[in-house]
């Protein structure tokens, strides 16, 4: 029989119960994740496929917080310098306050998907529409975004600056001005600097280190370090893991799995499935053990709309729940 609390949420959202077909009657006796441990456990969602009733129903049972895949991005919410479209990020809001889930807010600072007129502004005007965008977006969510990833991907794999139209521009003060925007517009909200490739100790996660213990040194309002956990079959578990949780939760920082998944060469067998199980495994573990460790998201649930295939073509497959909603051998090793 369903658990009552999973039931009453999905009431909420005025959907009938689904159930996973050729797993259901095992995966519905299961607690859902968010059930099962004392850390925020997320996904990434895109605000259109909340109109796919199995992708609704699962994202609700399972998850107790969402982040936008790219609603509050610079590019989406200001294409067009001064105008804002707020449309996919107030739906992941109202979502989100309907089926209590807390949000984290992604990303405020980040080279990518830029609107190429903010590359074009000169350095006096760039810093301050840099503030001015902070502070809007922040500010409209003020009390509703729980945590924000403030800079995006910062640094390069050699652990020097990655030369990004802020870094060429504003200089190496431009990560501590963005926190104290972002703290000003939201004294309540966690703020995170986050970085993929920093799960074990490397250069580029030393170099996190180092600048996170320096701007902490500095009374920068930082909080937290997101590791995003993109991770690969093709290059093995991440060494060091467990002890990079340690050093960064010795620094009194949080530390949050932000962006996890783990792709593989396709086709998907059982030897890799198994191998990405235990990788999933050994990630939620690990930030178990970590005292600091506050949060495991991962990067969209489901293969059916995961963004690797085209990022790495030729890969995929890289979720926790397969094409058609079904849990993969990766689900039940976190949750058994």
């Amino acid at each position: 029989m369903l658990r009552r609390t999973a039931l009453a949420g999905a009431l909420l959202i005025g959907v009938s119960i689904w159930q996973a077909p050729s797993a259901g009657a095992e995966y519905l006796t299961r607690p859902p994740l968010k059930d099962i441990t004392h850390r925020y456990v997320g996904s990434a969602v895109t605000p259109a496929h909340l109109a796919e009733r199995d992708y609704r129903a699962v994202l609700t049972r399972e998850f107790d917080s969402v982040t936008p895949e790219n609603e509050m991005k610079w590019g989406t919410l200001e294409a067009t310098r001064g105008q804002y479209d707020w449309s996919g990020a107030d739906e992941l809001v109202r979502y989100a306050k309907q089926t209590r889930k807390t949000i984290r807010g992604h990303t405020l600072v980040w080279h990518s998907q830029l609107p190429s007129w903010v590359n074009d502004l000169p350095a006096d005007e760039l810093r301050s529409v840099l503030r001015q965008h902070i502070t809007t977006v922040v500010s409209r969510f003020r009390g509703k975004v729980r945590a924000w990833d403030v800079v995006n991907e910062a640094f390069n794999e050699d652990g020097t600056r990655r030369d990004t139209v802020f870094q060429q521009k504003l200089g190496d003060g431009y990560i501590a001005d963005a926190f104290r925007w972002a703290r000003q517009a939201d004294p309540s909200a966690k703020l995170y600097i986050n970085d993929y490739n920093i799960e074990g100790v490397n250069p580029k996660s030393t170099a996190t280190y180092e600048l996170v213990r320096s701007l902490r040194q500095q009374g920068v309002p930082i909080d937290g370090v997101g590791i995003q956990a993109h991770l690969s079959l093709e290059y093995g578990f991440p060494s060091g893991y467990r002890d990079n949780l340690k050093r960064f939760g010795a620094l009194r920082l949080d530390i949050a799995i932000t962006e996890a998944d783990v792709r593989m060469p396709l086709p998907a067998d059982t030897a890799k499935l198994t191998t990405q199980a235990q990788y999933f495994k050994e990630l939620w573990d690990g930030c178990h053990a970590a005292r600091r460790c506050v949060e495991f998201t991962t990067w969209g649930f489901t293969d059916r709309h995961s963004w690797v295939p085209d990022v790495f073509p030729g890969e995929g497959d890289a979720c926790l729940f397969d094409a058609n909603m079904r849990p993969k051998p990766a689900y039940w090793a976190i949750n058994s």
